[in-house]
């Protein structure tokens, strides 16, 4: 039709169309209604509606849910073009409340059939709204859980919420939507997005008001607060950081999108835009890099105890994530008593966030739990219907399908398939399920794991609470299950809980953060996975003279090659997280900036490798060269994806937009893009020869695009659609929406392309995590000072332990002069124990944690800050240091100080390193003195381990000073007796302190002089009337250990050798499990024992 009878048409149809409805459809293809003709309107230049007189379009205009009125040429103000406005615009829903970003459109339109807000004061609104909904939220008064318990209940469940029947009755159709997602997670802040907002309601608005100062207000029929939506993540962390776990609703269609779903649904739906709940964050569980605040691993973990009464050993399953990384690590032990691998495993990983059984935890570990933790989430499931035992575990990740090569399906095709199953039997079912996902493509450690029961539920329950927060198909499918050994009895330097926070490995004891701390002195690693690695060395330092001397050959190399180290730091240094971000890639909610970035990455570090082979070439560690053997090629798969899309264009457009060829789908789209181009094209040319004009252009306004701009006047213009524009435009605007989705799709093909390869990318990662690690060894040898050596390890023989002017670690010689470095001598030719006395304050607390961190620091592969050490790789460090109760646990002291020190009796061995500071103190001074002098006989005579064992008992030095598994040594100091003042000098030398000198302390510590002189007094006359040393000492002069060894040998004679004379101690040692261990065992001590008598 020609474009002038078009026009003509649309004239003299609008008399007939004039008394239509108010309120046309929202798909309407109806022409505009223009009353003068375009010959009339080019002949005389009369005004039309359209003219640049109209008023401005504001973008409220096309999101505003009123219906526009009919257009006639007195309408002023109107706009010809409203009509397609009902079309492309992001409409909202039928039923919907105009959210915060449509409030000013409100105003706009005149003929409206939704409720207007009258012009009243803000006192009478808010009147006039709690009149409204009270009765319709009063159920809110009284909340219980979904199913009916009052808060306050011992079954209350604070994640759900009950709305009765009629509430549900009375709701909109957006209140309903809102509502079924707020009353399945009542306990989280639900950000509901609506338009170009995320707006919280009720509960959470009044929250986002209290604790942000958000403003609210009272619309929708609720109370609301909101945020623009490109402030989520801000907003989200702002909550997380308060403790609450956020929820994310997001449209998951636009107006247009939702149109051609009713179109092409047979099913009668609401009319209202489908939103969904696409992920629940917590503190524990972040994924997302721009929420994570922290490089170091944050970990979500799951607790399964079994454990009949509180005073039987339990036994654990665990299963903990780091969901950045999607690395799981299960384990399963029995434990004893304390809880002692239990204890650290907790100090080792220190959770953000645990899921246990509701009321299955015992007393003892809940105070573990709360004694090791702080600020932690803490969710409590329900037993076998929540946290699955190990039949539900097993069948749901069978079903589930998480490692079957097509991954755990979605909603929709999970509901295609239970129709299906519906016709099935059950044993089809099972054939089915196992074809599509056997066990061989299960990970090694699930398999373990389904020998255990305990580790089997405590995945369960970790399983479900990452289903109910929509994590756990992208979390469980990338394989990632490790098994987790605490202890490593076998391969590795044992630092238990109280030993790494006795140490302060990873937190000070003043303020829990990581200053002053071993990991924050030994941590030198450029990228955020390598930092992450160098934890996991810490936690686990090497027994193994083999890998330990590996380690110590790389660092030396690399110390050696200095251009290495440089060029490692200068590509490294500003790298992004790789092991998190590949992991998003997996889970399809990478970015296409970080993908990207990713991309760029990958290249970059294959550069970095390739240099980094020359400076290899010359190497001779065993360690160096395999690491860069093992890297994986990755320059082909790199290749594809630069061949395969327009970085330039996915930089700037935010869309993988591949090129031609590449993907079938997308050049179809584009081609029907291109074939509507031209016809919009040959429509305008049309319109311009039929008019004898070249002045007639297509004019866009907002979403109103392609209007016929025919020219009026010099300053005015005529702007409308024909039928055959609307049809057009309607065509382009489906097929960009068709075309948006093609690209979406596409992303997540790329990103699956890329996950193929995820174990060499992976693998890649883990070895420049690796090599991070070891350039942060060889950094923190150099960053020593001098002196420092490399440690040297004797195989064979006794334990042995020689440090020469070993100084602490944190000190630099040449930075701090007046460090006084000091010898340890231990095993060997010299005594296992050195029993260590002197001054309060004189350096003896100092003097043995430096020593048991320069053992961690030589197993670890480090250098130490000693002029010599020569040592046997050790098998564990006990450490009881400190004064301290745990009043959780309703223990003393001194209740405290014995609880660790049996551990260590039940379970050190010859190759164990002890420290004891002050042991007995927590008492009275006959018990805690008969506690301190039986423990030590018997570690230096029936264990044989090395250890400082430090004490203000000075009757100890003589009993034992002919002992000679035990050396006497004290830090020496200098009196003023006059002035009551002691100078420290902090040098460990041979010999007996012989006071503690307390008065003296005392008085610098400003103690009033005549309260410490009335002190020393007592304390003299006390000194003259004590029969200590008569109730310890036979007339004989031979000191009562003396006596106790030989009653021993005569036992042992009179049982023939019978090697169960310790029966009870030391059970739990790893030499002392066998039947031949055990005798072993009783033959040093017998040898120990008779050594003793000899030397008498």
């Amino acid at each position: 039709m020609p474009l002038a009878e078009e026009y003509n048409d649309a004239q003299s149809s609008h008399a007939s169309s004039s008394n239509a409805s108010k309120q046309p459809s929202r798909t309407s293809t109806t022409p505009v209604k223009i009353q003068t003709s375009l010959l009339s309107f080019l002949q005389k230049g009369l005004p039309t509606p359209s003219s640049s007189g109209d008023r401005k379009i504001t973008k409220n205009d096309f999101r505003t849910q009123e219906p526009v009125s009919p257009i006639t040429p007195s309408s002023k103000g109107s706009n010809s073009s409203q009509v397609l406005e009902r079309e492309s615009s992001s409409l909202t829903e039928e039923f919907e409340e105009p959210s915060l970003e449509k409030r000013s459109s409100r105003e706009f339109a005149s003929s409206s059939t939704i409720r207007r807000d009258l012009p009243v004061s803000s006192s009478q609104r808010v009147a006039d709204f709690k009149t409204k909904n009270d009765e319709r939220y009063s159920w809110l008064l009284d909340v219980k859980d979904a199913d009916k318990n009052p808060e306050g209940s011992p079954n209350y469940d604070p994640r759900t919420l009950h709305i009765p029947k009629s509430a549900w009755n009375k709701f909109t159709p957006f209140e309903k939507q809102f509502w079924e997602i707020k009353s399945k997670h009542w306990d989280t802040i639900v950000f509901f997005k609506k338009g170009k907002f995320y707006e919280l309601y009720e509960r959470d608005a009044d929250i986002g008001h209290s604790e942000f100062d958000l403003k609210l207000t009272d619309r929708v029929n609720m109370r609301m607060v909101g945020v623009p939506e490109m402030s989520f993540e801000s907003w989200a962390a702002q909550f997380i950081a308060k403790g609450y776990k956020v929820a994310r609703v997001d449209q998951m269609e636009t107006a247009i999108g939702k149109e051609m779903r009713e179109k092409s649904s047979k099913k009668k739906e609401e009319k209202i835009i489908r939103r969904e709940l696409t992920s629940i964050l917590t503190a524990g569980t972040i994924v997302d890099g721009g929420l994570l605040t922290n490089e170091m691993s944050t970990f979500c973990m799951s607790i399964k105890e079994s454990c009949n009464t509180e005073n039987e050993s339990p036994t654990f399953g665990i299963c903990f994530v780091d969901t950045a990384t999607a690395e799981f690590h299960i384990t399963s032990f029995n434990d004893d008593l304390d809880r002692t691998q239990f204890e650290t495993l907790i100090m080792q990983v220190k959770p953000r966030e645990i899921v246990y059984e509701k009321g299955r935890l015992s007393q003892r570990t809940m105070r573990i739990l709360k004694n090791c933790t702080s600020r932690t989430i803490w969710t409590a499931l329900k037993p076998d219907v929540e946290f699955w035992d190990a039949t539900t575990t097993h069948d749901e990740i069978r079903f589930s399908r998480y490692f079957s090569k097509n991954g755990k399906k979605s909603f929709g095709q999970e509901e295609e398939e239970d129709v299906i199953m519906e016709n099935n039997n059950d044993d089809e079912i099972m054939e089915n399920s196992e074809s599509e996902d056997p066990y061989d493509t299960w990970p090694s450690a699930i398999k373990e794991a389904m020998k255990k029961p305990l580790m089997m539920s405590a995945l369960g329950g970790l399983i479900w609470y990452l289903r109910s927060l929509k994590l756990d198909a992208e979390l469980v499918s990338l394989k990632n299950f490790h098994i987790y050994d605490p202890i490593r009895h076998c391969s590795s330097l044992i630092l238990d809980g109280q030993s790494l926070a006795n140490l302060e490995v990873f937190e000070n004891s003043v303020d829990g953060s990581d200053q002053g701390t071993v990991f924050k002195l030994l941590n030198h690693c450029a990228t955020p996975f390598g930092k992450r690695t160098f934890k996991k060395w810490l936690c686990h330092p090497l027994r193994d003279i083999d890998a330990i001397n590996a380690r110590l050959d790389a660092v030396e190399e690399l110390n050696s090659v200095p251009e290495f180290r440089d060029s490692f730091y200068a590509s490294f240094s500003q790298f992004p997280d790789l092991e998190r971000l590949i992991s998003r890639i997996h889970a399809k909610t990478c970015k296409v900036k970080e993908f990207l970035l990713v991309l760029t990455a990958f290249e970059n570090l294959m550069k970095t490798v390739s240099h980094l082979g020359g400076f290899a070439q010359k190497f001779k560690s065993e360690k160096l060269l395999k690491l860069f053997e093992t890297i994986p090629n990755l320059t082909p798969m790199l290749l594809y994806f630069k061949e395969a899309f327009d970085h330039g264009k996915a930089e700037n457009e935010g869309n993988l937009i591949p090129y031609p060829g590449i993907d079938n789908d997308y050049d179809d789209i584009k081609t029907k893009l291109k074939d509507i181009d031209e016809k919009l094209a040959q429509h305008l040319a049309e319109a311009n020869n039929q008019l004898r004009t070249t002045k007639i252009i297509y004019k866009d306004v907002g979403k109103e695009i392609y209007q016929l701009e025919v020219p009026n006047s010099i300053k005015k213009v005529n702007r409308y659609w024909n039928p055959t524009l609307q049809k057009l435009v309607r065509d382009l605007q489906e097929a960009l929406e068709v075309e948006s989705n093609v690209l979406k799709s596409l992303n997540g093909s790329f990103y699956e392309k890329f996950d193929a390869h995820y174990h060499e990318w992976l693998l890649a990662v883990k070895i420049i995590s690796e090599l991070d690690c070891l350039l942060s060894l060889a950094n923190s040898s150099l960053a020593l000072g001098e002196p420092c050596c490399r440690p040297q390890f004797i195989r064979q023989g006794p334990s042995i332990l020689e440090f020469e002017e070993l100084r602490h670690p944190c000190i630099v010689s040449g930075i701090v002069n007046d460090f006084i470095p000091n010898d340890t001598f231990l095993g060997g030719d010299q005594p296992n124990i050195i029993l260590l006395t002197g001054p309060n304050m004189g350096g003896k607390s100092t003097l043995l944690r430096q020593n048991c961190v320069a053992i961690i620091m030589a197993q670890l592969g480090c250098y130490v800050p000693a002029k010599r050490c020569l040592m046997t790789p050790f098998d564990r460090i006990y450490t009881r240091i400190g004064a301290n109760d745990n009043i959780l646990a309703g223990q003393s002291t001194f209740m405290v100080e014995l609880s660790e020190t049996s551990k260590i009796l039940h379970e050190a061995t010859p190759r164990s390193m002890v420290i004891l500071d002050e042991l007995g103190r927590g008492t009275s001074t006959f018990d805690g003195y008969a506690i301190a002098y039986s423990v030590l006989h018997y570690l230096a005579t029936h264990i044989g381990c090395l250890g400082l064992f430090s004490t203000h008992y000075g009757m100890l030095t003589q009993e034992f000073s002919k002992n000679p598994n035990i050396a006497l040594k004290h830090m020496s100091c200098e009196i003023d007796q006059d002035r009551k003042e002691v100078t420290f000098l902090y040098k460990l030398i041979s010999g007996v302190c012989p006071k503690s000198y307390g008065m003296n302390v005392a008085n610098m510590a400003g103690i009033p002089r005549q309260i410490v002189d009335r002190a020393e007094m007592i304390a003299a006359k006390f000194e003259q009337t004590s029969r200590l040393q008569d109730t310890l000492t036979v007339r004989s002069g031979i000191p009562i250990t003396t006596h106790c060894d030989f009653v021993y040998l005569l036992k042992a004679a009179a049982k023939n050798g019978d090697s169960t004379l310790d029966e009870g101690v030391g059970d739990r040692a790893l030499d002392n499990q066998t039947e031949r261990e055990k005798e072993e065992r009783h033959a040093r001590v017998l040898k120990a024992i008779i050594h003793g008598i000899k030397m008498m």
